[in-house]
């Protein structure tokens, strides 16, 4: 998309070093993005890309640049913040499907498997050990 960003005259070119610039801060505002909007269910590529008036097709090529996805980023996202609610001694009473809603996710069995599989352990295991060490 901005192999040729125009700059304030049309018959010039950004040079490829200010590209390379341009293209790591907006890579940095999806991330940005995805950061603080992870406990919302509904965010996707579009959205992101409507807050920061980009195409969803341009989000996606910023974030192939990283080696993962959209949606692996928005996913692993999530499973930190759930990491953290479930250490955090204020959720230790919460139900382990309102940590995971809290973190975004809408269906608690994609939420168990993914947690497991990132974490190697089990949502409900990982608030025990954290009971435990007094975390």
């Amino acid at each position: 998309m901005d192999a040729c960003i125009p700059s304030r005259f049309p018959s010039e070119t950004v040079p490829p070093e200010r590209r390379r610039r341009i293209r790591a801060m907006r890579r940095s505002a999806v991330l940005r993005e995805i950061e603080q909007r992870s406990g919302d269910p509904n965010l996707s590529a579009a959205s992101v890309a409507a807050l920061l008036g980009m195409t969803p097709r341009y989000v996606h090529l910023l974030l192939k640049e990283t080696g993962r996805t959209f949606s692996r980023h928005v996913l692993d996202t999530r499973l930190e913040r759930a990491l953290m609610l479930l250490r955090d001694p204020q959720w230790h009473g919460s139900k382990i499907a309102d940590v995971a809603g809290e973190s975004g996710f809408t269906d608690l069995s994609h939420f168990s498997r993914a947690f497991r599989r990132k974490f190697g352990n089990t949502a409900s295991a990982t608030r025990a050990a954290a009971r435990r060490d007094g975390k």
